[in-house]
């Protein structure tokens, strides 16, 4: 890996990844409308909102792999998830085209697919099945992967993260929570696996609370390091009836009316009492 950019370098996620994916790059150009802190000798800053379709054209030129982090992370304000993530994420991979960017390695989230009980594993090939706007808008980023690769060619790893804080605070992160090194070797993974398409993994460390069936990821040569109940840090939250039912959390009580409906793989009704 030789120049390697990073949008949204200066939100949390893109604060803890920076110390180890720079270990292993020739520069790194760290991308946001926000200067970070701290800037290393092979990075510097450069200053670009992706919703403007020329700032992200020269911001990617002379880039060989981009890293998208940038885009809010929640939120029900449609108007702002369409031009952070949806036109964000339109303008990032059009910039690539036009820049012959060969790699891309797509920040998703686990509420592409938060709708999902909590007592059934998933994996990436499964429906998409978003459980807010955000969820919704994190949907798209991976259709619009798939896209770039069938008409330019483009490589994308798109990673479901699941919880990328500092350390699991609750209950559902410790099934969830990704290392900020565990998340860096799925990053390299996306910018150099010879194999790699448009391809969807979770991003979740090595975790006892199975919630996704990550063989692809292992099949990649993903080998987490960090164990989350190693890290914990449990707070008192009390997650209601909503949050308690699907995969996604909070984020699925988001205008939701409170009646708890399930479906099966067809789309049919499934009666809450065949659920494991």
């Amino acid at each position: 890996m030789r120049r390697i950019a990073m949008t949204g370098a200066a939100g949390r996620v893109g604060t803890l990844l920076r110390p180890f994916l720079r270990q292993h790059v020739e520069h790194l150009s760290l991308i946001d409308v926000h200067e970070p802190a701290d800037l290393a000798d092979n990075e510097s800053f450069v200053g670009a909102d992706l919703s403007r379709l020329d700032e992200a054209i020269a911001a990617l030129n002379g880039i060989d792999g981009v890293v998208h982090l940038a885009g809010l992370a929640g939120g029900v304000d449609m108007t702002a998830l369409l031009q952070a993530n949806v036109l964000g994420a339109y303008n990032l991979y059009e910039a690539a085209r036009i820049n012959r960017v060969e790699r891309v390695v797509y920040a998703s989230s686990n509420h592409a697919t938060g709708f999902y009980p909590r007592g059934q594993i998933i994996s990436p090939i499964d429906p998409m099945r978003p459980d807010s706007p955000y969820g919704l808008s994190k949907c798209w980023g991976e259709l619009v992967a798939g896209l770039y690769y069938d008409t330019s060619g483009i490589r994308s790893l798109s990673i479901r993260i699941g919880n990328a804080g500092a350390y699991p605070n609750s209950e559902r992160s410790i099934a969830i929570w990704i290392s900020a090194r565990d998340l860096a070797q799925l990053v390299e993974i996306g910018l150099t696996h010879p194999s790699i398409a448009a391809t969807v993994v979770y991003g979740v460390s090595d975790t006892d609370e199975k919630w996704w069936d990550n063989d692809l990821a292992t099949r990649l040569g993903y080998q987490p390091q960090d164990r989350p109940r190693d890290y914990a840090r449990i707070e008192d939250r009390t997650e209601g009836r909503v949050a308690r039912a699907f995969q996604g959390g909070g984020f699925c009580e988001i205008n939701h009316d409170g009646d708890i409906r399930l479906r099966d793989a067809e789309g049919l009704v499934r009666k809450p009492e065949t659920v494991s």
